[in-house]
């Protein structure tokens, strides 16, 4: 089961998910330090991913601050940045800040609104047919900055999710294998199972990586797309 609700409307959906972080940010006791940008940045990325790959279409963002005052626009400025890169219109962002107390680290929580437009698959039966592939390397914390030429650009991941017939799915903190194991209601996968030149045991932090099930007649298109982010799985029987 994907990190969102559905919440069904008379004619459609609102989809909404979810993400946070803490620790991370510019507070002495952080844990890691990045501007704050950089961090709504990657927390706008966790949950619209997940809206987007539902079959949401994103029409707002609302923020938790309790990082302070000071932040907030820089906060907004990491979201912007992530609306801007999917192309989004008319995507309102909203929010509050913890101003009556200060917080020895910093934390956020972002969630994203979408109206379902499109009528996703949200539960695939397992097939020999259908091939497997991460887009991008699973990252967290330091990895993050350090490795971000590694990270699955949201305009791949935009492209690959309106391909016809294909099923994208983000990885979250506790790993591929963790994911594989959601997705099919009729499979479940073994490490020792799976061929692949990617760790599925290591968390993907903010989805820095992705899974895209899909038929072979989609193989070249999703290559093409995703390029040198693209690594496959084999399935070992």
């Amino acid at each position: 089961m994907r990190d969102i609700i559905t919440v069904p409307l008379a004619e459609d959906a609102l989809i909404i998910a979810c993400d946070n972080s803490g620790a991370i940010g510019m507070k002495e006791q952080d844990l890691v330090h990045v501007p704050y940008e950089t961090v709504a940045y990657y927390s706008f990325r966790v949950a619209v991913m997940e809206c987007i790959a539902a079959g949401g279409q994103p029409i707002s963002v609302v923020l938790q601050n309790f990082c302070g005052n000071e932040p907030w626009k820089e906060l907004v400025r990491g979201i912007e940045k992530g609306v801007n890169e999917l192309g989004l219109q008319d995507v309102f962002i909203t929010g509050s800040t913890e101003s009556n107390f200060s917080m020895l680290q910093s934390a956020v929580g972002l969630l994203v609104v979408g109206r379902k437009v499109l009528d996703k698959k949200t539960e695939l039966l397992f097939s020999d047919h259908l091939k497997l592939a991460i887009i991008g390397l699973p990252l967290m914390g330091n990895e993050v900055i350090a490795q971000h030429d590694q990270i699955v650009p949201l305009s791949v991941f935009q492209k690959i999710n309106n391909l016809k017939d294909v099923m994208i799915w983000p990885v979250g903190s506790k790993g591929i294998l963790s994911e594989l194991n959601q997705i099919f209601v009729n499979k479940r996968f073994a490490a020792d199972r799976i061929s692949s030149d990617v760790d599925l045991l290591k968390s993907s932090g903010p989805a820095t990586c992705c899974i895209v099930v899909y038929s072979d007649d989609q193989d070249e298109n999703i290559r093409s797309i995703a390029g040198r982010f693209f690594h496959s799985i084999e399935l070992v029987f």
